[in-house]
């Protein structure tokens, strides 16, 4: 199979994954969260995740010597993948802040709070992907990127007819 396809693949799966992070929660009872508090619940495991990343990198730093002085990791190293998957993740979470405020008001808070679990799994999975395959990781952009997208526009789109 060639790459493009590999490719296309992951970036399809992506998409589904996004349809049913926002479709799914909503066909059921949705029991009354604040949505202050959904939203708290949302972003804590993307957060715990983003953690978990700048923690990789300074220990990747501490480790070594060439590193420790704050430069850039080296092109194609581990660090770098490590720095870019941050830097794309920090972006999306921009992006959530912005947006899933909005997607609570129109879906329920369960939605999403199961945006912001489906977040974490996207990232670790782009993440993953980062370092063993480029499908697995447009896959896990994708998964990450879409749900937002799609129920900012969904929900906009419910809005206004």
């Amino acid at each position: 199979m060639n790459y493009r396809l590999k490719m296309l693949i992951g970036g399809g799966l992506g998409v589904l994954w996004a349809v049913a992070v926002v479709w799914v929660p909503g066909q059921g009872p949705q029991p009354f969260i604040p949505v202050n508090l959904a939203l708290i619940y949302a972003f804590l495991p993307a957060g715990l995740l983003v953690a978990m990343m700048i923690l990789t990198l300074a220990m990747r730093r501490f480790r070594s010597e060439q590193e420790a002085d704050g430069s850039g990791f080296p092109e194609g190293s581990r660090g770098a993948i490590d720095q870019r998957v941050l830097t794309n993740t920090v972006e999306q979470m921009v992006l959530a802040l912005l947006l899933w405020p909005f997607a609570a008001m129109q879906f329920g808070s369960v939605t999403v709070i199961v945006m912001g679990i489906a977040m974490a799994l996207a990232r670790m999975a782009y993440w993953l992907g980062y370092h063993v395959s480029p499908t697995l990781r447009l896959f896990g952009w994708a998964a990450g990127f879409y749900p937002t997208v799609i129920a900012a526009f969904w929900g906009f789109w419910r809005l206004v007819t």
